[in-house]
């Protein structure tokens, strides 16, 4: 019986934890997404920490749209990557345009 108990114990504290261990997604970075026009044109810049104490690199609009040659950007999307509570993030810009 101690066993089953511990088993629905450690599967409730799993589900509750959902995206603790690893999380990646893709968000928009704009709310007004009415007949965007994303370009011919992608730019990516991104920032990494490691445990909370070292962070590096640029994630910002100009960073990624230097990297992609844009000159407009007309849609820009963030990309998160979260492993183990934050011990390792990475932040990624991704700007579209012309």
């Amino acid at each position: 019986m101690k066993k089953i108990v511990l088993a629905v114990a450690v599967l409730l504290s799993l589900s509750l934890l959902g995206g603790c261990v690893y999380t990646h997604v893709l968000a928009p970075y704009d709310t007004d997404l009415n007949k965007t026009s994303l370009g011919q044109k992608q730019g990516r810049a991104s920032m990494e920490s490691v445990l909370w104490l070292f962070a590096w690199g640029d994630a910002g609009t100009a960073a990624a749209a230097k990297q992609g040659g844009i000159t407009t950007v007309n849609h820009m999307d963030r990309e998160y990557l979260n492993v183990i509570f934050g011990v390792y993030t990475k932040t990624t810009t991704i700007v579209y345009g012309e």
